[in-house]
């Protein structure tokens, strides 16, 4: 992330206009997902998930989520037109359990919400498929308060290594897979990245299911520093942006 789009984000989403004109564009994200605007597409095929728990390489924290990087994994199915590779995942949280997601469902905000991130294969580098509208393409998966999620639990045992910004660490073995919840039935639709340069380049895929997540995991996640060392500390929470307007978008949802 560039120092641009690290001051870009410090000023909050209401300013990010002035800097990155994008943000008033007509494919933005997150949306509010309502009945009225989806439609149910039988084109749209299961989605097919080739994680490795040993591909992660490291996490983040950047002063604006957490993030782990992979070297290896793969996302191909429903709207995508071959394959496209994990590149890495990272988090969205509140303030308190009350809310804390970027997509919304029928306007209800969850808790959290995990991003899956992955570029097209056939661009042959990162850089080129963010230029490209359909150049990534990323699984959202809503978290909601439940028991812990077993698979969250490496990745939160190693938030000491991370808690301030700028900070980096090797990763904890983590297997994406066990991240999502056991439906695959997804929502998709043409979007944007949700932090600058809000790039219109992402074929979003919304889980319908929610992946249940305790509230001491929660918890850990909002005792993260968006501050760096020696700065006076400040909590890493609300890292989430409003929904943005469809612009006569349409969801498509691969089930009925």
């Amino acid at each position: 992330m560039s120092q641009e789009e690290v001051t870009g984000l410090s000023d909050g989403p209401e300013r990010w206009h002035e800097r990155f004109p994008l943000a008033r564009g007509r494919r933005q994200s997150p949306v509010d997902i309502r009945a009225r605007d989806t439609r149910y597409d039988a084109a749209l095929g299961p989605l097919s998930f080739s994680y490795e728990a040993a591909a992660a390489q490291s996490i983040a924290n950047n002063g604006h989520t957490l993030q782990v990087e992979f070297a290896a994994g793969a996302l191909a199915g429903g709207p995508l037109r071959g394959p496209y590779r994990l590149a890495q995942l990272h988090l969205h949280w509140g303030s308190g359990p009350e809310r804390g997601s970027e997509h919304t469902l029928e306007g209800r905000r969850f808790p959290g919400e995990l991003h899956v991130v992955h570029w097209r294969a056939g661009a042959g580098r990162l850089s080129r498929a963010l230029a490209r509208p359909d150049g990534l393409a990323v699984v959202a998966v809503l978290l909601r308060l439940g028991p812990p999620c077993p698979g969250l639990q490496p990745l939160l045992g190693a938030l000491g290594s991370v808690r301030t910004r700028g900070t980096q660490a090797p990763a904890p073995a983590l297997q994406p897979r066990e991240l999502l919840p056991a439906c695959a039935d997804f929502w998709t639709y043409p979007g944007s990245l949700t932090t600058p340069p809000l790039l219109e380049s992402v074929t979003w895929l919304v889980l319908r299911e929610p992946l249940a997540v305790g509230a001491e995991q929660l918890a850990a996640l909002r005792g993260l520093l968006s501050s760096a060392a020696g700065e006076p500390p400040r909590p890493l929470q609300d890292n989430w942006r409003p929904c943005q307007p469809l612009h006569g978008r349409e969801l498509r949802a691969s089930f009925r």
